[in-house]
C-alpha cells in the first residue's frame, strides 16, 4: 500500500472508532453501532474475561470492544511499565494498572481523540494516578526508546495498513527483554480480494488480518525472538456474529501473539 491509501485507511478507523466511543462501545464488526443486544460485560466475558474483571474498571472503560484477553498472557508484575496499543475507553489498561500497582506505570495510546478524551475521564472517575493516555498511532508511537517492560494490544494491530512498522515501533519501545502479549485477528487461509477491499470488514477488525506466517516472519525480521501465534479456534463463534451472512470464519481468528525482544 502506498501513504495515500494508508491515511485513508487510518482516517476510516479514526472515523469509526470516533463513532463507536460516542455511541458507549457495542462490540466489534462492521454495523456493530447499535446493533447488538449484549452488554459490553457479557461480550468481554464471552472473551475471556472474568465477572471480576468487567466489574473492578471505572464505569464506561469496558466497551465491549477486542477479540481476547491479553491480561491473561502478559503475566505483568509489580512495577512494570505497560503500553497498550489502541488502548480506547482504557478497559485494558485500568486491569493492568490493578496488576503493577502504584510502583508500575501503565500508558495507553489511541488515535482517536473521542476515545482518549474518554479514558482520560475514566481514569479521573476510578481515581487511577498510575495510567495515563496518549493521542498518537501505533505505527509513531509518543512513547521514549527501551522504556516499556510489556505491550499488550487488543484487537487493533489488524486495523493498521502498516504492521511491519507498527513492531518496528513496539521493538523500540521495548526495553531489552521486554515481551509482547497481545490478542488479534489473524489470517489462517488468504482472504478473498473482494473481503481485502470491503473498508466495512477493515474497520470492523476482519479484511486487514495478516497470514499467520506472515505475521511470525515480520516480527522475525524485526527482531523479536521467542515467537509464539496461537489460534483459538473457538473465537470463530463470535467472529461469525461480526459479519452475519458472510463466511468470514473460513478465513479468519482470534489468536494470542507473543515475542520478547532479546537482552542483548
Amino acid at each position: 500500500m502506498n501513504e495515500v491509501k494508508n491515511d485513508e485507511i487510518r482516517q476510516a478507523v479514526r472515523q469509526q472508532y470516533g463513532l463507536v466511543a460516542e455511541s458507549e462501545g457495542c462490540g466489534c464488526g462492521p454495523v456493530c453501532c447499535g446493533s447488538t443486544t449484549a452488554s459490553a460485560d457479557t461480550l468481554s466475558q464471552a472473551l475471556g474475561y472474568s465477572a471480576n474483571e468487567t466489574a473492578v474498571v471505572p464505569e464506561g472503560s469496558n466497551m465491549g470492544l477486542g477479540c481476547g484477553n491479553p491480561q491473561a498472557i502478559a503475566n505483568l508484575k509489580a512495577g512494570e511499565t505497560v503500553l497498550d496499543l489502541g488502548s480506547g475507553g482504557g478497559f485494558d489498561c485500568f486491569l493492568a494498572a490493578r496488576q503493577v500497582g502504584d510502583s508500575g506505570h501503565v500508558i495507553g495510546v489511541d488515535m482517536t481523540p473521542a476515545m482518549v478524551s474518554k479514558a482520560r475521564l475514566n481514569a479521573e472517575k476510578g481515581g487511577d494516578r498510575n495510567v495515563e493516555f496518549r493521542l498518537g498511532e501505533i505505527e509513531s508511537l509518543p512513547v521514549a526508546d527501551g522504556t516499556v517492560d510489556v505491550i499488550i494490544s487488543n484487537c487493533v494491530i489488524n486495523l493498521s495498513p502498516d504492521k511491519r512498522r507498527v513492531f518496528a515501533e513496539s521493538y523500540r519501545a521495548l526495553k531489552p527483554g521486554g515481551r509482547l502479549a497481545i490478542s488479534d485477528v489473524v489470517a489462517f487461509a488468504e482472504l478473498p480480494e473482494e473481503i481485502r477491499r470491503d473498508m466495512e470488514l477493515f474497520t470492523g477488525c476482519m479484511a486487514g488480518a495478516s497470514v499467520i506466517s506472515e505475521l511470525k516472519e515480520m516480527l522475525k525480521a524485526t527482531g523479536f525472538q521467542q515467537i509464539s501465534v496461537i489460534p483459538k479456534g473457538e473465537s470463530k463463534t463470535f467472529i461469525r456474529d461480526w459479519a452475519p451472512g458472510m463466511a468470514i470464519a473460513d478465513y479468519v481468528v482470534s489468536a494470542t501473539i507473543e515475542a520478547v525482544k532479546p537482552t542483548t
